[in-house]
């Protein structure tokens, strides 16, 4: 059994978070157990472990829900899907005591995080360490579902799509850690999709503002907020590879680069409105209720970048301005700055992002790594 990689030694309780693809398999549970045990006992020190949902379990419950009410209120989709990461707490939970462990669940009504009652894409308020630090004194590992909190009375809500990060993030500052480590299936962030485009490089230290503008932009790369808040904590993101022997490709913190990198997400999609005073409501709505959205500086156009939203739902509610869908943006980093390219469709937002990516690297002439 291979050991998570430990840091150094320290009182405060080291901060991982799991995402989605290291729970393939009910295995999966076990095998990670197993290396948490070590860890725990090779530096006797508490763990506070962040999951997501294992794969397909939350768009399970997403299309069972469509199926009761196709747009359903987002009080009723939030207090659903989180339940997947719930379940997924308590199966590594239960691994744990296999393990040896003493280990507990804090789901989000558990946990004293309390968010504005925008629902789906909740806004943190208030952060109590209390829950925490009391189930830390009792438990070798605190297993927490990622994407959980409650607003001010109590009922669910979501931090957002892949916001087991945020939570990672949250957890971590609660606790006063210099340090979060994020594992997934990638060891690191790439100057692309590594898996679209060919000849990526694995980019080994970014900047916060290089990671949050990746992000904003749509890149499978961290949360947004989350990067922010590491940033105003100072707190380093260190990028693992989530199967033993769990190599780090990536860190993000104060001693990171500007990155040169190429955002391809083809769940992304761009939104064209009347003109451009309909672009900035639309803009301005989309960031009011939380949701990331860019507005491009061609025409009257808005690249909504979260991954999903019932769009017809939420227009509906939100009485949005009339737009209608023309393709995928294709974003061009460069420092701070973000060339948009807007493509048809998914195949051709794949070869715009290749030949950008191409095109970036033979004028920075930086070596691959992958």
């Amino acid at each position: 059994m291979n050991t998570i990689p430990a840091t150094p030694a320290a009182a405060t309780p080291a901060v991982l978070k799991f995402g989605g693809s290291s729970f393939a398999t009910a295995g999966a549970y076990q095998d990670i157990a197993g290396a948490l045990a070590q860890r725990v006992h090779a530096e006797n020190r508490q763990l506070a472990v962040i999951v997501s949902a294992m794969p397909g379990e939350t768009e399970s419950l997403r299309s069972r829900l469509a199926e009761v009410n196709p747009h359903p209120a987002d009080a009723s989709t939030a207090g659903l899907l989180t339940l997947a990461d719930t379940i997924s707490a308590h199966l590594l939970a239960a691994a744990l005591h296999e393990a040896g462990l003493r280990a507990t669940v804090l789901a989000g009504h558990e946990l004293g995080f309390t968010t504005d009652s925008t629902f789906m894409w909740a806004r943190l308020l208030t952060a109590d360490p209390a829950p925490l630090a009391a189930a830390l004194a009792e438990n070798d590992v605190v297993v927490i579902p990622g994407g959980q909190a409650v607003d001010a009375i109590g009922r669910p809500t979501w931090l957002g799509k892949n916001s087991s990060d945020l939570s990672a993030l949250i957890v971590a500052a609660t606790l006063r850690a210099s340090e979060c480590e994020i594992y997934s299936d990638v060891d690191g962030v790439y100057s692309s999709d590594p898996n679209a485009v060919t000849g990526t490089r694995l980019l080994e230290q970014i900047s916060y503002d290089s990671a949050a503008l990746m992000s904003l932009h749509g890149a499978k790369v961290l949360h947004r907020h989350a990067v922010r808040l590491a940033k105003q904590h100072g707190i380093t993101i260190v990028c693992r590879l989530n199967k033993a022997p769990f190599p780090s490709g990536t860190t993000i913190g104060p001693d990171g680069s500007a990155a040169d990198a190429v955002v391809l997400n083809k769940k992304s999609v761009v939104l064209e409105f009347a003109d451009a005073a309909a672009a900035d409501i639309a803009h301005g709505t989309f960031h009011a209720q939380g949701l990331d959205s860019v507005r491009l500086e061609t025409g009257a156009h808005v690249a909504l970048t979260n991954g999903y939203l019932d769009l017809e739902g939420f227009g509906a509610r939100h009485k949005l301005p009339a737009y209608h869908a023309v393709g995928i943006p294709v974003g061009e980093v460069s420092g701070s700055q973000v060339v948009t390219t807007i493509a048809a469709d998914v195949a051709e937002a794949v070869e715009v992002a290749q030949q950008v990516h191409d095109a970036l690297y033979a004028r920075t002439r930086q070596p691959a790594y992958a």
